[in-house]
């Protein structure tokens, strides 16, 4: 069932697929849940802003979502996968200096 999960992310087990697929389901959900206090935290509203709220919303899901998946990852056991992850999603957005700030400062690399 979880056969080309398992290739393409190198596991072993089809419980990491599962602990990996459960980390994506959760920090999804939690980044929506969380980025309507956090904009109200900050004054801003559907009223005062109309449609241009939604697009600050996504705007502010986005790095919810990316810290997130960090630390969810890491309390189920996945930090390694995740910090992967989070990698090549920085270097995609040119933001490789960051990369190196975090594994200089935290991985001692």
């Amino acid at each position: 069932m979880f056969k080309k999960l398992k290739d393409r992310w190198g596991f072993k087990s089809n419980f990491q697929v599962v602990m990996v697929l459960l980390v994506f389901a959760i920090t999804g959900s939690l980044a929506v849940k969380l980025a309507y206090p956090f904009l109200r935290l900050i004054g801003i509203r559907a009223d005062n802003f109309g449609w241009f709220y939604y697009v600050l919303k996504v705007l502010i899901i986005f790095p919810i979502y990316q810290i997130l998946l960090l630390i969810v990852g890491t309390t189920l056991g996945q930090f390694t996968f995740f910090w992967n992850f989070e990698k090549k999603m920085l270097l995609r957005l040119k933001l490789g200096k960051l990369v190196a700030f975090v594994e200089k400062k935290f991985m001692n690399k």
